[in-house]
């Protein structure tokens, strides 16, 4: 699977989206600090390479390996950072954490100023964040973080400091965005036995405390269900099932704003600070609903596997949508024809190697004249290795792929 045709049409049936990524790395990290990963369940065998890669990390780590794959995976990335850092006192070496793709150009110096006097020591090559050589041991007290950046800096803490013997504050120093994401954090943290406090100013964590093995079931993922709850905004008798009605996902808003859509109320603007992993989907519906819509407080979107909003622009345009970028987001001028056969032309468009990307397409694909000749369609094995498998099951026309091969199958006819 390279590049695929994709032509227009319906997708039938039901459909249930795989498990959450962003649960399933909390969950995978929580478990194995209470020493039992293997009760975690509702993750395939054959799972994502993001929760791959964490899966490597830590069997990694409980091995003594001083040298970890992260992949392409920024949460990974992240959110073991500061956990390595504080089992730095079982360890006599630093380790070394990679990564490949655009991980290593990715942000991640704010956690050099985050854990400064801390004990810790990194230590990153020029011009890059990876390779990163991380040594010393963390030790606890006040962690000033600012909220804006980045939100899986305040989650790897939280599941960090715990483990060390003093207590520790963090402080926000700018508002939370993403802030859904931290609240899954602390809903991990409860089950698995870890007290937290939240404060006027950020988070109170108490030290000495011990992970709890505990049966673990991962939620399906809001964020991988926008693309198919997408596809039946635009006409698609589509079902998805097994969402948990009562997530912490902040994803889940989804579901609030397809109905704006279809219901034809106003949505001029969405402010993508706390959902930025839904503004690919959100643009293809916006580019197939009725009115302009503007994504506001995406600027984070630059920072993903690819410029996401260069990406989403480029994208979309290259098939007929109406979209520009902004200095923080997108504005989508509406063809006002969803649910109608050909709303967008079609033609060929690249995923910019990232999965998101390439689900929207994907599903743009569906109402357009012409279909979408999709680059580089294999972007999808970071998050969702079998939505393709699905998308042909549900009827999706598709050359190019196949199904349940690897990558290199088949040349598009």
């Amino acid at each position: 699977m390279s590049d695929l045709m994709i032509r227009p049409g319906l997708l039938r049936g039901t459909v249930t989206p795989p498990p959450s990524k962003s649960d399933a790395h909390r969950a995978l990290i929580a478990a194995s600090l209470a020493g039992r990963p293997d009760l975690v369940g509702g993750l395939p065998l054959e799972s994502s390479e993001d929760i791959q890669a964490t899966r490597r990390c830590l069997a990694a780590l409980a091995k003594g390996t001083i040298q970890l794959d992260c992949g392409e995976s920024g949460t990974t990335l992240r959110l073991l950072i500061p956990v390595i850092a504080a089992l730095g006192a079982a360890r006599q070496t630093p380790v070394i954490l990679a990564g490949s793709g655009r991980l290593p150009l990715r942000p991640l110096a704010d956690y050099l100023a985050i854990l400064t006097g801390h004990g810790v020591q990194l230590e990153f090559p020029p011009g890059a964040s990876l390779p990163l050589r991380l040594s010393g041991q963390l030790t606890g007290g006040l962690f000033e973080v600012p909220g804006h950046i980045s939100s899986q800096y305040v989650s790897g803490l939280l599941l960090a400091l715990p483990l060390l013997e003093e207590d520790s504050v963090i402080r926000l120093t700018s508002p939370l965005e993403s802030a859904p994401y931290v609240d899954m954090t602390l809903r991990t943290l409860k089950t698995f036995g870890i007290a937290v406090e939240k404060t006027s100013s950020g988070y109170r964590v108490p030290g000495g405390q011990h992970y709890r093995p505990t049966a673990y079931q991962v939620e399906k993922d809001y964020s991988q269900a926008a693309f198919w709850l997408t596809a039946a905004y635009a006409g698609s008798p589509l079902t998805v099932t097994g969402l948990n009605p009562e997530s912490v996902q902040g994803d889940r808003v989804i579901l609030q704003l397809l109905d704006d859509f279809r219901q034809g109320r106003a949505v001029y603007e969405i402010d993508a600070a706390q959902i930025p992993d839904l503004v690919p989907a959100l643009a293809v519906a916006a580019a197939l609903a009725a009115g302009d819509t503007r994504f506001v407080r995406a600027g984070r979107l630059r920072l993903k596997e690819s410029d996401r909003l260069q990406a989403t622009q480029q994208a979309l345009q290259a098939i007929g949508a109406d979209i520009v970028q902004t200095d923080d987001g997108l504005l989508v001028r509406g063809s006002g024809k969803s649910g109608a056969a050909g709303c967008l032309a079609g033609g060929t468009a690249d995923s910019w190697a990232d999965h998101r990307i390439a689900m929207a397409l994907a599903i743009a694909a569906l109402s357009t004249r012409n279909g979408v000749l999709l680059r580089r369609a294999e972007a999808v094995n970071k998050s969702y290795p079998d939505f393709f498998t699905e998308f042909s099951r549900l009827g999706g026309d598709i050359d190019g792929i196949l199904l349940g091969t690897k990558p290199e199958a088949q040349p598009v006819r």
